[in-house]
């Protein structure tokens, strides 16, 4: 098997890890992560408290090179949701930086502080040793899922996912060593840590962590030479909008050599105004804490907005029907659920041998997304199974294309589509807005029409409900289970 970080075998004093003012060479994170690695060899799992600092990359970096399954906690987690990951996971340690102060039930494990020199010499023979790496099958990571049906589950991740994933998608965006990320997302998991943190370091590059996102930490960092922006899409809502008053973040964004958005369906007004601001377009690509990921625009393929991209080339995938049947390829129209199959798939959920069997069929894991695959592969998804798909007077409806359409009327910020019960219909439409004026919402029956004209009258929402903010999880997505009618 590869390693996993080659780069940090070359002693290089290229950059590979910056953090605000803060910096890492290759060589000297190699040393940080091998005198680390020797602390805590041969410990079942560690916990690292994953905050968006040096700290946190350098502790994942020494799990990873000293072979112990890494389980990376969300600063954020409530008392109950961390005690869960605490008992569930059952870390015999847990990482964080030096002034970090820990909850009650993290504060009960013990501590060891991650503390990387960034002053060290660069030259002089290295005191460190690097020890060999474990089977491609080892556990990697343990990541939680987000919980929302039910207490969070921890998903094992191999080493062969993780370099199976990062592989394919080095060939998708033709990702190289000379590639500087920039991002501020949260590093506790996939779209942060495994890509935006493991990425850079398996193909020698380097990222730069903006802490914090921030319209002008952007600016700042693509316009000092960073080339690749990872990114959610509230963030590239932001930059549009920001756009319209900063020619230096239009420039900036103008000259990035891929621009990627992720975790959750970037709408369709987003892409345009982005596009027609920078002339860039925005890489959309999709996957699951389980899967890794799974499909991807290319960066030699079309753009197709509104899709996210072709199977990454060592991805499945195939849509069945209701009764499980497969549905052929050449029903483009003919909405699907996905599943997928892969070396990138996780091999367990911890602790859960029963939900491992519920997820899969056969070989194939059941995602509980429903998409469409047009004829070329490109897949477009239609919304969670459980959430985003109604089923309304006989018809299936994409809660996502009635979001897009609300989200194209000037009085509307932010939208959300869910179903509800309805006697006559089965289930009825509701869109959810959040005005651009609170003091002055869009007329409730003029975005009903709006959404009649431009899809289908079946498809007009039945009742329009205004919020001050949509619930949203860390990575941006939009949280419906929370979205209820008012008593």
């Amino acid at each position: 098997m590869s390693l996993l970080f080659p780069a940090l075998q070359a002693e290089s004093s290229q950059t590979a890890l910056r953090f605000g003012d803060r910096s890492l060479s290759y060589r000297r994170l190699a040393s940080a992560a091998a005198v680390l690695a020797a602390r805590i060899e041969g410990m079942g799992r560690v916990a690292v408290w994953a905050t968006p600092t040096l700290e946190t990359a350098v502790g994942v970096v020494a799990g990873l090179v000293a072979g112990v399954p890494v389980v990376p906690v969300n600063p954020k987690s409530g008392e109950r949701e961390l005690a869960h990951v605490v008992a569930d996971s059952a870390p015999a340690l847990v990482l964080a930086e030096p002034d970090a102060e820990l909850p009650g039930p993290l504060a009960a494990v013990p501590r060891m502080d991650i503390e990387p020199d960034p002053d060290a010499a660069e030259d002089g023979e290295a005191p460190w040793g690097l020890p060999p790496e474990p089977g491609e099958g080892a556990a990697a990571l343990v990541v939680y899922t987000s919980g929302t049906t039910g207490p969070p589950k921890g998903v094992v991740l191999s080493r062969r996912a993780v370099a199976a994933c990062l592989d394919d998608l080095e060939d998708a965006w033709q990702w190289t060593a000379d590639d500087v990320l920039v991002h501020g997302l949260p590093l506790f998991h996939v779209h942060g840590l495994i890509l935006g943190v493991l990425g850079p370091l398996r193909m020698g590059g380097t990222l730069r962590h903006l802490g914090h996102f921030s319209p002008e930490g952007v600016t700042r960092e693509l316009t000092s030479g960073g080339t690749m922006l990872f990114g959610v899409p509230t963030m590239y809502h932001r930059l549009a909008a920001a756009c319209e008053s900063s020619p230096g973040l239009v420039r900036a964004l103008a000259g990035a050599r891929l621009l990627v958005s992720g975790s959750a369906a970037l709408p369709l007004p987003d892409h345009e105004r982005l596009t027609k601001a920078t002339g860039q377009r925005i890489v959309e690509r999709y996957g699951m804490t389980e899967t890794l990921m799974i499909t991807s625009i290319r960066v030699d393929g079309a753009p197709r907005p509104g899709t996210v991209g072709v199977p990454l080339p060592r991805v499945d995938v195939r849509l069945v029907d209701e009764s499980g049947e497969r549905i052929a390829d050449d029903s483009p129209d003919t909405v699907g659920e996905l599943q997928v199959r892969g070396p990138s798939l996780f091999t367990e959920y911890l602790n859960r041998a029963d939900a491992t069997r519920e997820a899969f069929d056969g070989g194939w894991f059941r995602t509980g997304d429903m998409a469409t695959c047009d004829a070329d592969g490109y897949v477009r998804l239609i919304g969670r199974k459980a959430t985003d798909l109604i089923k309304s007077g006989g018809y299936k409806i994409g809660a996502g294309e009635i979001e897009n359409v609300l989200l194209g009327h000037p009085g509307v910020a932010e939208a959300a589509v869910t179903g509800e019960s309805d006697d006559d219909l089965g289930e009825r439409v509701v869109a959810w807005v959040v005005p651009a004026d609170p003091l002055s919402p869009p007329d409730g029956e003029e975005l009903s029409d709006l959404v009649a004209s431009q899809l289908a009258p079946h498809k007009r929402p039945r009742e329009i409900r205004y919020l001050e903010a949509l619930p949203r999880n860390d990575m941006g997505k939009v949280l419906k289970r929370q979205l209820r009618r008012p008593e």
